[in-house]
């Protein structure tokens, strides 16, 4: 037999009643019932009830270790009682009476238990991440993970795409983030910089004449968590297709999508592809935001022209003053009551705006101060044009779009909710497409790239030399799921001309591109295809299917929201000798601390 296990412990099934078997695993839970000690026996693969009866040798072993040391066991399979089985365990028809037991690992006190639901501070879970793992649903979490990366994985290759690997020690690149940087000991004074993502190096394997390429890619970004961003480092399905048109990437990746979340979505629908393509800007005037939720069906209406004029003097005279103010409405079916109208607007208040217009209706009139403003013909027109009818209301936000938007957003996503609106069980995905390839700094009044500055301007080169640029849109995309952003992707801008312009364009001269993306313009100059791709997060994808509300309940080995590692002790000061070795030394910013002295503060750095 074999020294640890004959079987795992989630295996054992009537049919092997009688047997003897061995069992390895973590003593889950203990129950003295006198004259019998019941042990949960848990492994990797699941639990199985073991006994010793009071009469053992063992027993006495047995009562005094403490939950979570490591045993083996062996013995003979029984059926349970018929009152004894546990329905909900997969071996709950069996269990085992042990004949021998040897503690192979024992526990000691434990700073958060494994068995039950409790909860745990973050510090806690973190430091002990180690024992956190072993936790029915974090442990289960870490599997799904890894089940749906192979099932991307074999999704991909299917589908003809090569699994390659791109260098992690690279050169630095202003992509929008910090980088995490690494000196170097033999080039001194001279930095490695960790990827932000394989962008350049997956761009040049079209170059060098791969057709499709995809991996799932660590990247490295110094950046603060949030609750749908691990800082520090995350991991994405990145790929990369040459000769490929936007379509031909969605249609690549929405089989892959659809397919990844229908495996692993547990009979929640998901959309049908094609998916949606919604431009940004009809996105931004509909939902306040390129990341739409769609199990919202809440769509925000262009309500200025209602208020131009109106004795609703607020709006009117912030439309007269500014042609840029727009008043957006946010319909809410079922909303019509003053009591939610007022709820509405005290949650307005309490996220720092002054309000929250809104209009009721009820017998066939609209209801509330602004229908008294602006009279019953503009409220029934308004009525009217959203689909509205007595027990709905309609909610206002009023300003210039780019200020209020993410208000109106959160407004949108407030009554959807509150309205019990948002439809529940299942994945909503779309496509943000169309993106401005530029934008206005309102502050500078310079113009920057949004988005992508590698992207291919629609209309090429044409597009960029003739027209307004703030019109020039980008073939650019955004895929999303229920309000989440999986990815950005773009069709490449594969023409150093064309580069060299648009770069010209947000005030970058030719020399500075040569300096930045020399590697990448140089591959360029010797025959580069058209090529695009895309890269959807594999923790967001994950969280999502997991339904956890935090990425770190997903992560084998997160860090807590101030990118420390709590479990490894990261980051750490270094030893003397190694900044010596690396030709570096710490620069620490000035840290002033107050004493008195005779009775007066002094601050000393």
């Amino acid at each position: 037999m074999h020294p640890y296990r004959s079987h795992n412990c989630g295996e054992l099934r009537p049919h092997n009643t009688g047997q003897e078997v061995r069992l390895s695993g973590w003593v889950h839970r203990k129950r003295d019932h006198g004259n019998l000690l019941f042990i949960d026996l848990r492994d990797h693969f699941g639990v199985t009830q073991c006994v010793i009866d009071v009469s053992s040798p063992l027993f006495a072993q047995a009562e005094a270790m403490r939950p979570e040391s490591v045993i083996i066991v062996d013995g003979k399979v029984v059926d349970r009682t018929e009152d004894t089985i546990n329905p909900n365990l997969p071996t709950g028809h069996v269990e085992v009476q042990v004949a021998t037991m040897t503690i192979e690992s024992p526990a000691e006190q434990l700073p958060l238990q494994v068995f039950g639901e409790a909860e745990y501070p973050e510090e806690t879970r973190l430091r002990y991440r180690f024992i956190d793992l072993r936790r029915e649903k974090v442990h289960a979490n870490i599997v799904l993970r890894s089940r749906i990366i192979s099932s991307i994985r074999r999704r991909m290759t299917d589908s003809g795409f090569l699994e390659m690997q791109t260098p992690i020690l690279t050169a630095s690149s202003p992509e929008g983030a910090r980088d995490y940087l690494v000196p170097s000991r033999i080039h001194p004074g001279q930095f490695y910089a960790l990827p932000q993502a394989p962008q350049q190096f997956k761009q040049m394997l079209m170059v060098a004449g791969f057709d499709k390429y995809f991996q799932i890619a660590p990247c490295f970004r110094d950046e603060d968590a949030r609750a749908d961003r691990s800082p520090g480092e995350f991991y994405q399905l990145d790929f990369e297709m040459s000769f490929a048109t936007q379509e031909d990437v969605f249609e690549i990746l929405e089989p892959v999508l659809s397919g990844v979340f229908e495996e692993f979505g547990e009979g929640r629908h998901v959309t049908e592809h094609p998916f949606p393509r919604i431009p940004y800007r009809e996105a931004m005037q509909k939902y306040g935001t390129d990341k739409p939720d769609l199990r919202n069906p809440i769509e925000m209406s262009d309500a200025t022209e209602t208020f131009r004029g109106s004795g609703f003097k607020i709006f009117a005279g912030m439309i007269e003053k500014n042609d840029r103010v727009r008043v957006y409405a946010i319909p809410a079916v079922g909303g019509g009551s003053r009591a939610f109208c007022d709820r509405m607007n005290s949650w307005a208040q309490s996220e720092g705006q002054p309000g929250l217009g809104y209009i009721f209706f009820r017998d066939g009139e609209g209801a509330g101060p602004v229908a008294k403003n602006i009279g019953q013909d503009r409220a029934a027109a308004l009525r009217d044009e959203l689909g509205l009818k007595d027990g709905d209301a309609v909610f206002f936000v009023a300003g210039v779009p780019s200020e209020f938007a993410a208000f109106a957003a959160a407004a949108r996503t407030k009554v959807g909710e509150d309205l019990d609106l948002v439809e529940k069980g299942c994945f909503k995905f779309c496509w943000v497409v169309d993106f401005p390839m530029y934008e206005l700094d309102e502050e500078t009044g310079k113009i920057e790239f949004s988005h992508n500055p590698f992207s291919m301007p629609q209309g090429g080169l044409e597009a960029l030399e003739t027209m307004d640029p703030l019109d020039v849109l980008a073939y650019q995309y955004d895929i999303v799921c229920n309000g989440i952003e999986l990815s950005s992707g773009a069709v490449r801008n594969h023409r150093p001309d064309i580069m060299v312009k648009a770069f010209d364009i947000a005030g970058y001269d030719e020399a500075v591109v040569e300096k930045e993306f020399g590697g990448m313009l140089n591959a360029f100059k010797f025959g580069a295809p058209p090529h695009a791709g895309c890269a959807p997060g594999i923790d967001r994808m994950v969280m999502l299917l997991a339904d956890e509300p935090n990425i770190r309940e997903v992560i084998a080995f997160p860090m807590n929201q101030q990118a420390q590692d709590l479990l490894m002790g990261a980051p750490a000061v270094i030893d003397e000798t190694r900044y010596r070795e690396l030709h570096i030394r710490a620069q620490l910013p000035k840290v002033k601390v107050k004493k008195k002295q005779e009775g007066e503060d002094a601050s000393e750095d």
